[in-house]
């Protein structure tokens, strides 16, 4: 059959067509059935979740978080099955932080998303998480705290703080000015109304309290909702014009803003030298997305970097592809590199990501995946995530670390790095940065702290120095320094009108000390000072430093511990300190003595001791030679003393026989001729000087006696002496002039005079012979200038003064000043002449002694020598007995010259005994008295009877 055939039989056969289209359908809907069931199985077993996203894609940071979170989810659909991810971009504004808190509100009344992530300012985030906690909404915030919220885990249960607090930026920002050293900054930030940037205020000024620094001006920008802040940004700047700080620190602010705030103050001169510009990281992370001809007016900024390794594989893969869709979705953009702010987002994705694998993780309960979220911890691109038990806060682990940057021409560098428990350090290890930074020992940090910190960064200006960080205000007026008016005593401050009635004349020794130090100041420093005379009491004064009616005192004001609570004092260029001025009297009453007091007593009790010995030395030189000395002891001690005396007054007469001797008497009276030439000359000045005492020695006698003292009401001494020493208020009277003191005390007016140090020694300079100064004095820490608190010329006054002091210039002064009168300079009245002591002449006494003691030990030799030669005679051993008598014979051959022996009866001889038998040329028989003349006949023979024997020595032994 043919096909034409075939159709017109279909054709013409309704009922066969009839059946073919029934049939027809019949496969097709078993068809599309089949379809719908596989699609729904494949529907129940695929779970999605939702997740809101609030960006503000009119800004970079929003920009970066759209590409990061895009990417987080693609990396994440792509290898799950079972799960798909869906982001939910809610349109945000950092104008309007409503805007973001409406937009999440209506997605989660929709339960339309199961977590929100995003956010970049605080308000939005407070705003997004009280709308999270009353939908039970996850809250991962991307923004930092404004500072570590204890209380915001109470208040926001489903917050999650994916980026740490602000905390430990301020943290580094104050080691930095605490490094350098810098009294004073001025904080400069973004006001948005919000309570947020109070709190990172509050918690700045702890910090650098604790580094000894106080913020002296707060520079409030406009928010980001003004169109054109450039009007308020000038008039903001004008105020710190007037200010003596050059350390800026940028607490936070919109990029936008603080290029505005940057190009502004450079223009105006507020950034080069000795400026100082610190900004935090809501700047410094934007930085590589900067013109560089806008960056440019940031030069020699330092910066605060949250770090990352940017080394790892993760964010190698992370960096290309973020690249590549960044660039295709925003062509606009001059940088398409990932920042801190993407690296966040992404790791916020991760962590729901990681939170969803979690064993205990329900689907169907939002507070599951709560627990999950905090449970998590991974290593993550901006390094290690994990939560704090207590609450949503990122926990620090063992610190997060920041990087120190420092802008220079139209990029940056790395500096160093720091930490909250390490502080500075040099190098990091990338591949463990985490754990890095905790093996350096606190000290190796502060080394490195120097050698990071000392001459590697480029200040404003191209500067490699330092800066001081202060200078004087740009429209500063000149200092307005006040002078004591009316003073007791002009040469340390003099005011006097000169002929022209619009000027004064300002003279002294602390005017002159401060002109000093000025042209030390002005080679580093330009401003300008005018002297004020104020008339009133010093306290008075100084509280008007207090009260900025003066900015600062120059003149003779004591350091006190009560002005120093007000004011501060700089470096005491002068001595300070309560003398107590008296009247001399004489000391005649004491001139019956005088005799003795040009010798110490040590020195004659050393001149009578060397005189004794030196008398027994000749006495027992001369004793056997001499018969000066008789035979009874009292003659030969009277003789020995007479010998010695007479030498004293080199009258002495008597024969010397020995060589010894007269060796001892030369050196003894070469020593009597020193001492009495001596003792002539002192006593000679004892007698000639006017011997003066103070009238009055204690201050005790004073007040029990009620006596009246004087001293200058305007000071500080009248209450010192009637609050701390207790004297009687009306026994005080109050002296106005120096002239006035001298007929006071000789009048007996004032009893004594209460004058501080300086003034005493100028005092005592003129009136040296009438009036004398207490032993008992008080000591205060000295005289000083006087500047405000928190004032930065006080510690460069105080270098200066140190420098003075250093060359000479304030000794210079003090004597071309205070140099004592002609006639005080030539006075001896308060020379008192001291005794000579034995210090002066130990040498001579050695000498004498020495010479004395070895002139009697070679005359004892020699001696001993003679007597034992002659000791061996035959009537000496036939005449020998025990120890005692031989004792007794040396003792008599010492003292006489002379061996006595009595011998027993002896035969008659008829002729005298040969040579050889017993006679010697030293020794001679001697008879008794009454037989002396028959034996120089010749007797022929002895009798009989007892007979003695005298053996002497033909004298005293000598050289």
């Amino acid at each position: 059959m043919s096909s034409a055939q075939l159709f017109d039989n279909i054709v013409r056969r309704p009922r066969l067509w009839s059946l073919c289209f029934v049939l027809s359908l019949i496969f097709w809907f078993l068809l599309l059935d089949g379809c719908v069931v596989v699609v729904a199985d494949d529907a129940a077993s695929l779970r999605t979740i939702n997740i809101g996203a609030v960006v503000d894609e009119s800004t970079r940071i929003g920009k970066e978080h759209k590409v990061a979170m895009k990417i987080a989810v693609e990396d994440f659909n792509s290898k799950s099955s079972d799960t798909k991810l869906f982001l939910r971009f809610v349109n945000s504004s950092t104008r309007d932080p409503l805007q973001a808190a409406s937009s999440v509100l209506e997605v989660a009344k929709e339960n339309e998303v199961q977590a929100i992530v995003g956010m970049q300012s605080w308000q939005e985030v407070a705003l997004v998480a009280q709308v999270g906690s009353q939908y039970e909404l996850p809250v991962l915030s991307l923004e930092a705290a404004p500072a570590t919220l204890t209380w915001a885990q109470a208040r926001w249960p489903f917050l999650v703080q994916m980026a740490s607090s602000y905390d430990q930026q301020l943290r580094c920002i104050s080691a930095i000015v605490g490094y350098y050293g810098w009294p004073k900054v001025i904080v400069v930030y973004e006001d948005d109304g919000y309570a947020g940037i109070y709190s990172m205020l509050n918690l700045l000024s702890d910090y650098l309290q604790h580094v000894g620094t106080e913020i002296e001006h707060r520079l409030a920008l406009p928010p980001p909702l003004m169109a054109d802040p450039k009007e308020v940004v000038l008039d903001e700047l004008d105020k710190v014009l007037s200010s003596e700080s050059r350390v800026f620190i940028v607490l936070q602010s919109s990029m936008p803003l603080a290029l505005h705030l940057f190009r502004e103050a450079k223009n105006m001169g507020l950034i080069g030298r000795d400026a100082v510009w610190i900004a935090t990281e809501s700047i410094s992370s934007l930085l590589d997305c900067v013109n560089s001809t806008v960056i440019s007016s940031m030069e020699g900024t330092i910066g605060i970097k949250t770090y990352y390794s940017e080394t790892s594989i993760e964010f190698q893969d992370f960096y290309y592809r973020f690249w590549t869709e960044f660039r295709a979705e925003y062509p606009g953009e001059l940088d398409s590199q990932p920042g801190i702010h993407a690296a966040r987002a992404y790791d916020a994705i991760t962590t729901i990501i990681t939170a969803l694998k979690q064993p205990g993780y329900d689907p169907s309960s939002s507070k599951s995946l709560l627990r999950s979220i905090l449970s998590s911890e991974f290593q993550g691109l901006t390094g290690e995530i994990s939560f704090e038990e207590d609450g949503g806060s990122l926990s620090d682990g063992a610190g997060r670390v920041y990087t120190v940057i420092n802008v220079v021409g139209k990029r940056y560098k790395e500096l160093n790095f720091w930490s909250s428990q390490d502080g500075f350090f040099e190098r990091i290890d990338d591949s463990s940065h985490s754990q890095a930074h905790e093996t350096e020992t606190k000290t190796e940090t502060e080394t490195k702290t120097e050698v990071a910190l000392h001459g590697v960064v480029n200040w404003p200006g191209d500067v490699k120095d330092v800066p001081k960080g202060w200078g004087m205000p740009i429209n500063a007026k000149p200092l307005k320094i006040g002078v004591p008016g009316a003073t007791s005593f002009q040469k340390f401050v003099k005011v006097e009108t000169t002929g022209n009635p619009n000027r004064t004349a300002y003279t002294g020794f602390c005017i002159d000390v401060f002109t000093e130090v000025m042209n030390i100041l002005e080679e580093s420093y330009t401003f300008t000072y005018e002297f004020e005379a104020f008339y009133g009491t010093y306290d008075e004064l100084v509280n008007c430093v207090y009260n900025k009616t003066f900015d600062a005192v120059v003149g003779d004001v004591t350091i006190l511990a009560n002005r120093s609570e007000h004011v501060e004092f700089t470096q005491p260029y002068a001595k300070s300190g309560l003398n107590i001025i008296v009247p001399y009297r004489s000391k005649d009453h004491t001139k019956a003595w005088m005799f003795v007091k040009p010798f110490t007593l040590a020195l004659w009790l050393l001149t009578g001791a060397i005189l004794i010995y030196t008398s027994l030395t000749v006495w027992a030189l001369e004793k056997q030679s001499s018969s000066e000395f008789g035979d009874s002891w009292k003659d030969q001690i009277g003789a020995t003393f007479w010998f010695i005396f007479s030498s004293i007054s080199l009258t002495q007469k008597e024969k010397i026989n020995s060589n010894y001797t007269r060796v001892v008497v030369i050196v003894w009276l070469f020593l009597v001729f020193i001492l009495t030439q001596s003792y002539t000359a002192n006593l000679t000045s004892m007698l000639t000087v006017r011997l003066l005492e103070p009238k009055i020695k204690d201050i005790r006698w004073l007040k029990d006696n009620n006596e009246v003292v004087g001293c200058d009401g305007d000071s500080f001494i009248r209450n010192y002496i009637t609050d701390v020493l207790g004297f009687d208020p009306k026994n005080v009277i109050n002296v106005s002039s120096q002239y006035s003191y001298p007929g006071l005390l000789n009048s007996g007016n004032i009893s004594a005079a209460f004058l501080e140090l300086p003034y005493a020694n100028v005092f005592l300079d003129q009136y040296c012979d009438s009036f004398t100064q207490m032993t008992q004095t008080y000591r205060f820490e000295g005289l000083g200038f006087v500047f405000q608190k928190g004032s930065h010329l006080t510690a460069r006054v105080s270098k200066a003064i140190l420098e003075l002091s250093e060359k000479g210039v304030v000794a210079a002064l003090d004597q071309k000043w205070f140099s004592p009168s002609p006639d005080c300079a030539s006075s001896s009245t308060n020379s008192a002449v001291e005794p000579l002591d034995v210090g002066s002449f130990w040498v001579l006494y050695l000498f004498s002694g020495a010479t004395s003691t070895i002139c009697f030990l070679v005359f004892l030799v020699r001696l001993l020598n003679n007597y034992t030669r002659e000791n061996e005679s035959p009537i000496i051993r036939l005449n020998s007995s025990g120890f005692k008598e031989k004792l007794n014979r040396l003792w008599q051959y010492f003292y006489q010259g002379e061996i006595r022996i009595i011998t027993r009866e002896v035969p008659t001889v008829d002729s005298p005994p040969g040579a050889d038998e017993w006679t010697s040329p030293q020794w001679e028989y001697t008879s008794p008295p009454s037989e002396a003349s028959e034996h120089y006949q010749g007797s022929p023979s002895l009798e009989p009877a007892s007979h003695y024997l005298e053996l002497s020595a033909p004298g005293a032994p000598g050289p």
